[in-house]
């Protein structure tokens, strides 16, 4: 009689782990839908606020380029 018990409680826990799981799953991609929205308009807003990533990037590379050039590293 216990092992009818027994695998009754297991199934009804199979169920509810699998019902958590689809719960979890949802709530999850919901989740990451609502932050990338977010990051995106934050992205927007600190470009516009802050000038262009552009400019930035420009600006680096130039400095890359500049340590790249020197005798030391055309001499090798």
């Amino acid at each position: 009689m216990g092992s009818i018990f027994s695998a009754i409680g297991r199934g009804i826990n199979a169920i509810i782990s699998a019902i958590a799981g689809v719960i979890m799953t949802i709530v999850s991609a919901i989740v990451t839908v609502i932050v990338t929205i977010f990051d995106v308009i934050l992205d927007i807003l600190c470009c516009r606020c802050f000038g262009s990533r552009a400019a930035g990037s420009r600006r680096s590379r130039r400095r890359g380029r500049g340590v790249g050039t020197t005798g030391a590293s055309t001499a090798i």
